[in-house]
């Protein structure tokens, strides 16, 4: 879910809701069943739910308005994907934000309340105001928490606009990134990805790559000597790409330890300390400094009967279901789940039709479809103004290239990958993806299966 934000008793309605519709959900009943319960409106949440509300249509065997809810008190939904691009001067960032409300057509609910506790053993969830709310069947889209408070002083840094500090990963923090990046005339540029899982790993050098080429552009290149901090091993976890992004970047001069991971910051003495791979720790001296914190589950999620030994959603790698036979009704898609894949919304692109297919046959059949999800997943990672690497891979990380056929290697950079991300991606993503009229590799095609 976007924000855990207060919950209210209310639901909003999305484009123009009947005043009987909002009267009812809003009133104190304390239990309610539905058909499809989503929990959480961000990429993964908005686009599930569509999807299954047109399978059942396309099948002949529509749900009748209403039957589908979305829980999530959030006041706006975000194209989170755009921060980089705000981070590197290319969009204002109310540009990649919408009112939840008015993403949601009428036959969909819209509860706006977080959910607080998963009961599957009576398919049921209770929200954070004490209500109850029963399913037949639950997918799990809450995304994952970023825990800012995992780097001792980042939370003071990124509020001190004089700090150097900044951050793409909010929607709060992306715009003081171009303006750190513009106002740095010489110095130290640190750039930082943490150990562990993230959103989007390829992000952390995405802004590092924009802001060494304004650099150069400006001038600036000279005075300014740029480090990638990395806590993970290498630069990139497909080692076709992180060998060519490795030459990259000693080609650019651009420095890097690995197995360094940033655990605090210093901005008085504008000094940040990583803890290496052995144990040990060092200090670094920065002007400027992009920090990405550490992330991880959500609480509600982690320790729940749902959940795995970490703290995701345990989920079959293929089919999306979950592992437990006596939890055959759940499912879950995107940054909550156990998914062996980089968190990305390309991932959720084809991970949202497999989800669909099986949720649908195991409501209308009892079993799961032939549909199975590979792993699939993609990084349009920039490198610099005009120029963009589009990695694609699946599980083992393999690459799985949808344009080598026509383009050649896409470990090449390419002037019309950067348009998709600047361009085509955001368009795609407000008029197709959440409408769930998006379908990976598939594009506005939905996947048949056997």
């Amino acid at each position: 879910m976007s924000n855990m934000l207060p919950a209210c008793r209310r639901v909003t309605g999305p484009r123009a809701r009947q005043t009987v519709a909002l009267a009812r959900y809003a009133s104190t009943s304390t239990k309610e069943k539905f058909r499809v319960l989503v929990v959480g409106a961000g990429s993964g949440g908005l686009t599930v739910a569509n999807q299954i509300y047109n399978r059942f249509k396309a099948a002949g065997k529509p749900l009748n308005a209403g039957d589908v809810v979305v829980l999530d008190a959030a006041d706006y939904h975000y194209y989170q994907p755009g921060w980089t691009l705000v981070g590197s001067g290319l969009g204002s960032k109310t540009d990649f934000r919408r009112p939840l409300a008015s993403l949601f057509p009428p036959h969909i609910t819209h509860i706006a309340e977080n959910v607080k506790s998963f009961y599957p053993e009576s398919s049921s969830v209770t929200t954070t105001s004490g209500r109850t709310i029963s399913y037949d069947s639950l997918v799990v889209a809450a995304g994952l928490k970023i825990n800012w408070d995992g780097i001792a002083g980042l939370p003071q840094a990124l509020a001190d606009p004089s700090s150097g500090v900044s951050s793409i990963y909010s929607y709060d923090t992306c715009s003081k990134v171009q303006h750190d990046i513009d106002a740095l005339q010489s110095g130290n540029a640190i750039f930082t990805q943490p150990v562990g899982i993230i959103k989007c790993p390829g992000a952390p050098q995405k802004i590092m790559w924009m802001a060494w080429d304004k650099f150069q552009k400006s001038g600036r290149g000279n005075n300014i000597k740029i480090d990638f901090m990395n806590g993970m091993p290498s630069m990139f976890s497909v080692k076709k790409y992180s060998d060519a992004l490795n030459a990259l970047r000693i080609e650019r001069g651009i420095g890097a330890e690995f197995q360094h991971n940033l655990v605090s910051i210093d901005v008085a003495n504008r000094q940040a300390t990583f803890k290496k791979g052995d144990g040990s720790t060092v200090d670094r001296d920065f002007t400027l400094l992009h920090a990405v914190p550490p992330m991880g589950p959500l609480d509600f999620i982690k320790g729940s009967p749902i959940a795995d030994s970490a703290g995701w959603v345990e989920v079959d790698e293929a089919t999306l279901r979950h592992v437990k036979p006596e939890f055959g009704n759940i499912f879950a898609l995107g940054d909550c789940s156990s998914l062996p894949t980089s968190k990305t919304i390309a991932a959720i692109t084809s991970q949202a039709p497999i989800l669909t297919e099986n949720l649908f046959s195991v409501m209308d059949t009892g079993k799961v479809s032939s549909a199975k999800y590979d792993g699939y997943t993609s990084c349009p990672l920039l490198t610099g103004y005009g120029e963009l690497m589009l990695t694609e891979f699946k599980y083992g990380f393999v690459p799985k290239e949808s344009f080598a056929n026509y383009l050649g290697d896409q470990a090449k950079r390419r002037r019309i990958f950067y348009h998709f991300k600047k361009d085509l991606f955001p368009w795609v993503y407000w008029s197709r993806m959440v409408d769930g009229k998006w379908f990976g590799p598939s594009g506005p095609f939905r996947p048949k299966f056997v």
